[in-house]
Order: structure tokens, then sequence, then C-alpha cells
């Protein structure tokens, strides 16, 4: 994998195991640098392995993995001075003031953007003399963002950054990521289970199940694959294993629902072969279509 590629994260034949868990499955991936790329998948997906490799805390059982076009297991402290970080806990020193960790984090990282720190505080009512401890958990989380930003990294990780937020707090960190001119010169990898949040912000949908790549395309790519059929069933309705694509499928009110991934319209010919009558077809959100995914994924046993 060449230092000079267009992806900023690559990873090839990524295995790890703990004991006999295999958290990571020959992963096989490549984000190109630029733009804002959502990660998502169940508890045990993998995600969390794949960062602590990424980042050089944890080493890969076999495989290879880059970032930054450079080995992750040989970060050098300007490596890592070019990667912002954000995780849902927003540890930040308590007993210090807001200008005192601005003023040490500005020491810290040479290319510090005050104008770029600037401008994301900005959505928040944060005064530099109130110390971190008094900050609200969404003040918190702006002032994580606005150092992160400020430090002008290739690369910004975003962990669950939103999570315990209120509607508010949570508008607030989109706004201030979306509109913050600093996004403009980094890649953003986006890690979160708020499909809505998503929707909103990402060019790009990568779904980890079992530690093993499932999709990387648009979210509205994604939402597109898959379709909801509501048909008027009678009795029990065709043997679940006997359609293709299910995702999942419900009786609500007496119909019969069906999510179906990578169907035409042959799925309701063939619901209408079996004695579907009213069969119709419904939009579907992008929560909806993930959630169903992961959980028809996640019931099927990984390969070992």
């Amino acid at each position: 994998m060449d230092a000079d590629s267009d992806y900023i994260i690559e990873t090839r034949a990524l295995s790890k195991r703990y004991g006999r868990k295999l958290a990571l499955d020959h992963l096989d991936l490549a984000i190109p640098r630029g733009r804002i790329h959502a990660i998502v998948g169940a508890n045990g997906a993998g995600k969390s392995t794949l960062f602590r490799i990424l980042l050089g805390f944890l080493p890969p059982s076999t495989g290879e993995a880059r970032i930054l076009g450079k080995d992750s297991q040989r970060l050098t402290p300007d490596d890592r001075s070019r990667i912002g970080f954000v995780n849902e806990e927003h540890t930040l020193p308590n007993w210090m003031r807001v200008s005192q960790v601005m003023a040490m984090q500005r020491n810290q990282y040479p290319r510090w953007n005050q104008h770029a720190f600037d401008g994301v505080i900005g959505h928040y009512h944060v005064l530099p003399e109130q110390k971190v401890g008094q900050l609200s958990r969404g003040e918190r989380a702006g002032f994580n963002l606005a150092l992160a930003l400020a430090q002008q990294p290739e690369l910004l990780v975003l962990d669950e950054p939103t999570l315990g937020l209120d509607v508010v707090a949570k508008r607030a960190f989109l706004e201030s990521l979306m509109y913050s001119n600093a996004t403009d010169e980094c890649t953003v990898i986006y890690c979160s289970h708020q499909m809505e949040e998503i929707e909103r912000v990402a060019d790009n949908l990568i779904i980890l199940e079992q530690g093993q790549l499932r999709n990387m395309s648009a979210p509205e790519d994604f939402t597109s694959r898959v379709t909801h059929w509501v048909a008027d069933v009678p009795f029990k309705g065709p043997d679940p294993r006997s359609l293709p694509g299910l995702l999942e499928v419900q009786r609500l009110d007496g119909l019969h629902h069906y999510l179906v991934l990578d169907q035409d319209d042959g799925f309701e010919r063939l619901l209408r072969e079996a004695g579907a009558r009213n069969v119709q077809s419904m939009p579907v959100s992008l929560d909806r279509a993930v959630n169903a995914f992961l959980a028809k994924n996640h019931a099927a046993p990984a390969a070992a």
C-alpha cells in the first residue's frame, strides 16, 4: 500500500483475534481522502478494534493497516498531530479554565488555527474564564470539537460525539461541524448509531458487521437498495425462507410488511403468485433500512 495513496485509511486482510473471538475478519477497506464518511455497525461489529489498530494502540493479529499513508503501528508524534479525535466522553481537564486549555493546545499544535477555533466555539455560550467542569455536556462537546478542528488535522475521527446530548445540543454540534470551513481541509470519520445524524452529514456510508465490510456507498444509494412491501396475505403467506433478499417480515393490523434487499418488481410478482392482494411499495428511511440490514447480518453466524 503506497504512502502517496489517495486513501486516508487502508486495510488489507486485517484480522484481530481475542482468544476464540474474531473481532476483525480479513477486512479490506479503502476510505478516500476528503468529505465525511460514516461508519456504523452493531455492538461487536469491530469498529472499536479497527480504530485502536489504526491509531496504533493495538497490534493486528494478521494483515495490514495504514492511516495517512503510514503503517499504523509506526506512527510518530508528528503523524499523530495530524489526527484529531473527539469521543463520547469529551474528556477534558475539569480543573482548568477554557482559556488555559485552549492555550495548552495552541502551544502543542504548530498548525493551530485560531480562526477555526473561534468559528466553532461561537456556536456555544462558552466563556474563556469558565472552568471546564462548569460546562454542560453540550458545551463540552462543542469545545472539544473546536479544539480538534483548530489543530488543522488531516483526519478527524468523531466517535459517538453526540451521545447523551439533548436535541438542542445535538443540533448545535452538527451545525458547527457542517458549517466549519476547517472541515474543508480534512477527512472526517463519523461513528454513530444515530441515523438521522448520518443522513444529514455523511457523504459515504460504511457498514461493518462481524468484522467485515458489508456496504460502502452514499447513504441514499444504500436506502434505494431496500424496499418495503405491504400486502394483504391470506393465511400465513409464503415461507419467509423462500423469499429472496428478505431482511424483515412483520404482521401488523392484518397486513404483512416485508423489507427486502436488492429486489425489483419481481418480488411483487412473487407475492401475488403466493396469493397476496393489494400489494404496495412504500419508502424506507435510512434508519429502518440500516437497522434491518444489521439485524439480519448480526443474526448470521460469523466466519472464523
